[in-house]
């Protein structure tokens, strides 16, 4: 882990100067969902020096009963206060990577994994892995009781601004929040479904990037509850209006600068960027399990909603699973666009760091770029064009990841079976739902 730029006594002097009363110590479980353990401020020197202790048997995915007691580890670089108050003063927050008692880290802490990654990487002559996510999200009204309704807060579309932006209010208090966090956002703005929303923050590294999707997941939530709004990433919470995705772009750096780019080289991209580009199009089917971790992840994946359908790549349309956005020299990068804001970005970005690094090592070549319109082709020609489909359902993606060895050892085997059997288990309770749906189709027709 690098160097922390802020300092144990920094975090002591800024807890006295700003009546810091509890801190929150944050980590992920393997589903991505944020876990905390909240102490009050007189155990400070007891989360400093490693000595916070949580039951690890009750997160999924972590250990076994019999093997429970776990240490969190804060990342000091990670030091955030939140910029809402209560009564009792302020509330800071740490994320934390988890490790046994012993000391050593746990295989099945998603950041942990993310770093054994990202240090193969600078052990193949890598320096950073930049990451700029792009997530969305819908807004929805809560009911008196303060629960989600599916009644959304606007009808605006891509673009628009108030009146039709009723969430205007909501998320420019969320980019202001984010702000004060230190989070430098590019651009904020309504998205194509109504009630849909997106913001845009700076590209940081994988780790940082991971982190920083986390703690904007967290605002985005806390921000719409108090303008009586409730916000879900859920990726397709309606039919027949567009999903949310969170389109990750990447760029893959060196000490002597961005390798993506090559002035001389074709469009100017380098072979490593191809090479990087052939593993991403290579694992697309193997990724789909972990970027689209959920069975309403594939109601999304769908054609005629501009999401991504087909393994494909292209500088020119959006139709393709990832684009090569025009800018070149240090912003040379790759935006895999099947991603949602479901993922766990710890393991999502690992898997798609392992698969590009992978396509490197074997110096994978990509098929042809296909600049146009793929949703419009017939069959036959995306087969003469070497185009596959993505999984399109968790249980077809999750066959296709048991199948990838580069992508199951992007996770390691402890947080792989975790995973595999958590979503097992999700697809086996959803198989055995009854829709409404098909109450309407076939209840009476037979």
């Amino acid at each position: 882990m690098a160097k922390s730029e802020i300092t144990a006594d920094q975090i002591r002097q800024i807890v006295k100067d700003e009546n810091v009363q509890f801190l929150r110590l944050m980590f992920t479980d393997v589903n991505g969902i944020i876990k905390n353990v909240e102490v009050p401020i007189s155990q400070l020197e007891k989360v400093l020096n490693n000595k916070i202790a949580f039951d690890g048997s009750s997160i999924d995915g972590f250990v076994r009963i019999e093997e429970s007691d776990m240490l969190l580890f804060p990342d000091l670089n990670t030091w955030l206060l939140f910029p809402w108050e209560n009564d009792h003063g302020k509330v800071a927050r740490l994320i934390c990577s988890i490790h046994r008692p012993d000391g050593s880290p746990f295989a099945g802490d998603p950041r942990n994994n993310l770093i054994r990654i990202l240090d193969q990487m600078k052990a193949a002559g890598y320096s950073a892995f930049n990451i700029g996510p792009e997530p969305e999200f819908f807004l929805f009204k809560l009911d008196e009781d303060g629960h989600p309704t599916l009644t959304l807060n606007d009808k605006g579309s891509y673009f628009d601004f108030a009146p039709l932006d009723l969430g205007e209010n909501c998320r420019r208090d969320i980019v202001l929040e984010l702000e004060k966090m230190g989070f430098e956002v590019e651009a904020s703005h309504h998205e194509v479904a109504p009630g849909q929303h997106e913001i845009d923050f700076k590209y940081a590294d994988a780790l940082k990037a991971a982190d920083q999707i986390q703690t904007f997941k967290l605002v985005v939530k806390t921000v719409a509850r108090k303008h009586g709004l409730y916000a879900t990433f859920m990726p397709k919470p309606l039919h027949g209006i567009n999903g949310s995705g969170m389109h990750i772009n990447m760029s893959l750096f060196n000490e002597t600068g961005n390798v993506f780019f090559d002035e001389n080289g074709e469009d100017q991209l380098s072979e490593t960027a191809m090479h990087f580009l052939g593993g991403l199009l290579q694992h697309a089917r193997g990724l789909t399990a972990i970027n689209n971790p959920t069975v309403n992840s594939y109601k999304r994946l769908v054609p005629g909603f501009e999401a991504p359908v087909y393994v494909a790549w292209s500088g020119k349309n959006r139709s393709p699973l990832i684009r090569v956005p025009q800018s070149r020299g240090l912003s040379t990068r790759l935006e895999l666009r099947s991603v949602d804001p479901t993922a766990n970005p710890y393991l999502a970005i690992a898997a798609i760091l392992e698969a590009g690094l992978n396509g490197i090592e074997h110096q994978v070549t990509p098929e042809e770029a296909v600049d146009r319109n793929i949703y419009r082709m017939q069959d036959d020609e995306r087969k003469a064009n070497h185009i596959q489909d993505l999984p399109s359902t968790l249980h077809n993606a999750l066959k296709a990841l048991a199948n990838d060895e580069v992508v199951k050892g992007a996770l390691g085997n402890h947080l792989y079976q975790s995973f595999m059997d958590s979503k097992d288990l999700e697809w086996a309770a959803y198989r055995q739902e009854v829709s409404d749906w098909e109450r309407e189709q076939y209840l009476e027709l037979y």
